[in-house]
């Protein structure tokens, strides 16, 4: 069995490393634990009742004891069993396909507008002049806030989103802080939602769930709210830049985008299994396993690298970037009973936003060198710096 060094900021899901390491066996060892990197058994494995969610357990691991470490344990990322399924029902049947349609006309608008800024030049730093900003009016859409607040309510996402990284220990004052003001802002929205103020956004959904059932406690129905902004702006918004990024590096593909819109839905699903901002999820041994040739023991964490299942020659015998086909569903959004609550609302704003930037833009490459975060764990460019020409009036 191979060993991956995923405690190593050089680590890549896309290395040579990990494609031989799969060639051998089904799993890896690495410092944490076992990395699972073939397609079938990092299905089997999301599905399996012997685990549970892996990331509970991060506060705990890395001394964090404040605001943001008792949220995480609070969090439908924390809980398992009946206690998890009861706050998976709170959110779910809001976020519905009908639901979701009805968010369109404002991604939309949204995209469009970003584009049409942008278009007043011939570059720019992509992930602030567009990514960034479309995230946060998505989410501000979603709670039925003004569009303008967005700036705030990222801002809080990006330094929540510190609590993850290796170093977490270091910015503890500032995703606490973070964490206490969205969780102010959800109870500001319960409160409006309640007095009759807004009666049409996911807030209203959740909070018409939430006091129909006296099981859910006001904590709950306010962590719901936090998280979904977390997960909402940091999925969007480094998705758009690892997506562009793509089509920067396979030009032909982008003008099959613009001659074919209906290829969008598969674009976006094709983004993902090529370029994830999640590369794995973690799950951890409740028990001991017996899976495979292999005994898992009870406590053991297991990381899915969802990058390297989707690459799988199993299941994937072209690794090529190629919005045309026809593929199996990668694991992008995890899977069982811990898969995304908003992977419905990722899909639909990203395919929005991409369908207003092919219309825009012709071509599009690269204006110097981006800059990317480890290229493992949760990926995104920092920085992408492109430069544009714009379609001709009447083209595709």
């Amino acid at each position: 069995m191979h060993h991956l060094d995923l405690a190593d900021p050089a680590f890549s899901t896309r290395s040579v490393a990990v494609r031989e390491a799969r060639e051998a066996h089904w799993c890896a060892r690495t410092p944490y634990g076992l990395a699972v990197l073939r397609y079938r058994e990092v299905g089997l494995l999301l599905r399996d009742r012997r685990l549970r969610q892996g990331s509970h357990a991060w506060p705990v691991t890395h001394g964090l004891t404040g605001p943001f470490a008792q949220f995480w344990r609070r969090s439908v990322i924390g809980q398992e069993g009946s206690a998890h399924r009861r706050l998976r029902d709170l959110a779910v049947p809001v976020l519905s396909e009908d639901f979701i349609a009805g968010m369109i006309p404002a991604f939309d608008a949204i995209a469009t507008g970003l584009c049409a800024a942008m278009a007043k030049q011939d570059s720019c730093e992509f992930q602030s002049a567009f990514a960034i900003p479309f995230a946060g009016q998505a989410i501000c859409t979603l709670l039925g806030l003004p569009r303008e607040d967005w700036g705030r309510i990222s801002h809080d996402a990006s330094d929540l989103g510190l609590a993850m990284g290796v170093e977490c220990g270091r910015h503890e004052p500032v995703f606490d802080a973070a964490c206490e003001r969205l969780t102010d802002l959800a109870r500001d929205l319960v409160a409006r939602a309640r007095r009759g103020e807004d009666r049409h956004s996911y807030i209203a959904g959740l909070v018409s769930r939430a006091d129909a059932d006296p099981e859910t406690d006001e904590m709950a129905l306010l962590d719901m709210i936090v998280i979904s902004i977390f997960g909402g702006v940091d999925t969007t918004r480094s998705q758009l830049g690892l997506g562009l990024a793509l089509f920067i590096e396979n030009p032909t593909q982008w003008q099959a985008l613009r001659a074919d819109p209906a290829l969008v839905p598969n674009a976006v699903e094709e983004i993902i299994r090529a370029r994830p901002t999640t590369t794995w999820v973690t799950r951890e041994a409740v028990e001991d396993v017996e899976f495979g040739d292999e005994t898992i023991p009870r406590g053991t964490v297991l990381h899915l690298l969802v990058h390297a299942s989707a690459r799988d020659p199993a299941i994937c015998d072209d690794h090529r970037f190629d919005i045309t086909a026809r593929r199996k569903k990668h694991f992008g959004f995890g899977g069982g009973a811990h898969h995304c609550i908003g992977h419905l609302m990722a899909r639909t704003d990203i395919a929005c936003a991409l369908t207003a930037l092919a219309q825009t833009f012709e071509t599009i490459n690269y204006d110097g060198s981006p800059e990317w975060l480890p290229d493992s764990g949760n990926t995104s460019p920092v920085t992408l710096p492109i430069r544009f020409k714009l379609s001709a009036p009447g083209s595709p």
